[in-house]
């Protein structure tokens, strides 16, 4: 099973896990097993049901945005991290 890492400010949300196995043959299904297991995340990683702009997601070091998006493939020992996005003055 995947695995994605949730980061710091995030994981109140996921009961206080730092990684969640997951399953899903791509990024969007991963994502969806993860808000299903931990539904309170959801509005923290999408809105209108697509993924926030500031939120990036990384497979392998590789931004997801750069392979296939949501649709990137995911194998059973891949590690997806969820990154947001930081702004300020």
């Amino acid at each position: 099973m995947p695995t994605i890492r949730i980061p710091t400010p995030l994981r109140p949300y996921s009961g206080n896990n730092a990684t969640v196995k997951v399953s899903g043959s791509d990024v969007n299904s991963a994502l969806n097993d993860l808000t299903q297991q931990f539904p309170d995340l959801r509005q923290h990683l999408f809105e209108n049901g697509e993924l926030r702009s500031f939120v990036n997601i990384y497979l392998n070091q590789e931004d997801v945005r750069y392979l296939d998006g949501p649709e990137t493939a995911v194998g059973e020992n891949d590690t997806l991290m969820i990154i947001p996005s930081i702004a300020g003055g």
